[in-house]
């Protein structure tokens, strides 16, 4: 790595730092101007004034807004999110109960859209302009516009009431062979998958047909190099930086869409905790896990923004 990429990767990570500290600000001041109260939810409405207040001060909110923020970040670097307002529990134990669950979705999400996704949009390049690649592009361009709760909707009516294969609640608590893991995880991953394989695939297509036009691939045709040779050998290591970066951000879609894919499904993830600490004013926990969907996001963006740096052949020569 010379000093030019290693100038580079320094300086996107200090803007993603950057970054993080901005959003953070973001969401503690937005999630401070939501309505309701969660002391007051807890304690009922026919809590005496004192008992309120002194449970306001027992959690901090008697405090200045910039001081509530200093504390609360400084409880994020330190592993410490803060406590639960309805239950008192620790808001980082009942994510790291969450957490796993969430990422065993994404990770298997992953795996089957991934190489699906590339598989597809890498065809779909070489053969442009076939019936292959006109009705790729129409599923696709269908699968985006599609809602995922409406997905996620119609293959509940099929899968679980028309035809009874599949359960309607994907919970992991008694997952002991490949048929309940199956059952598990086969309606949120179809849903998700849905619509990151036609990002992706168009995305790869897009950076995949780009490079097919430049000239050094023409001069290979040129010279007599058979079409799949062109592709793997000239194509897809120059297009390896859009291609991840295609990648990585059709990945980030899950940070969001797998909010409405847990709810549905009542998968027990952090989406779902996240929707539940919305529903009781629990602010913490709703922070926390908005922190943790931000801090996702931003990791996959760097990721892609590092790997098209790395594999800039012009950077590292």
């Amino acid at each position: 790595m010379n000093s030019t990429i290693a100038r580079l990767v320094i300086g996107r990570l200090g803007i993603g730092v950057i970054t993080l500290v901005i959003v953070s600000m973001v969401v503690f001041f937005l999630t401070s101007l939501l309505p309701g109260d969660a002391v007051q939810e807890q304690l009922g409405q026919a809590a005496t004034p004192e008992a309120v207040a002194a449970l306001r001060a027992h959690f901090g909110l008697d405090q200045p807004l910039w001081q509530r923020y200093l504390h609360w970040a400084s409880g994020l670097i330190t592993g410490n999110p803060g406590i639960s307002m309805v239950n008192g529990l620790q808001v980082g134990d009942m994510i790291s109960n969450r957490l796993p669950k969430s990422l065993s979705l994404a990770a298997v999400t992953s795996l089957v859209s991934v190489p699906v996704a590339l598989t597809i949009g890498i065809l779909s390049a070489m053969f442009r302009g076939s019936a292959f690649d006109r009705y790729t592009n129409m599923l696709t361009v269908f699968a985006v516009s599609v809602p995922e709760f409406l997905i996620a909707t119609i293959a509940v009516l099929i899968f679980a009431v028309k035809l009874g294969w599949l359960s309607a609640l994907s919970r992991t608590v008694d997952v002991h062979s490949f048929g309940e893991m199956l059952s598990v995880y086969a309606m949120p991953v179809m849903t998700l998958c849905c619509v990151l394989i036609a990002q992706m695939a168009r995305m790869t297509r897009a950076a995949v047909i780009d490079q097919l036009s430049s000239p050094y691939v023409e001069m290979a045709l040129l010279k007599g190099a058979r079409p799949m040779r062109v592709v793997l050998r000239h194509a897809l290591p120059n297009a390896v930086g859009p291609i991840v970066n295609a990648v990585a951000l059709s990945l980030s879609y899950l940070l969001g869409g797998v909010v409405i894919v847990e709810s549905i499904f009542n998968y027990p993830g952090v989406a779902t905790l996240m929707v539940n600490g919305v529903v009781t004013r629990d602010m913490p926990l709703v922070q926390a896990c908005v922190m943790l969907f931000c801090l996702g996001f931003l990791v996959l963006v760097l990721i892609a923004d590092i790997c098209a740096i790395v594999s800039n052949p012009r950077l590292r020569k």
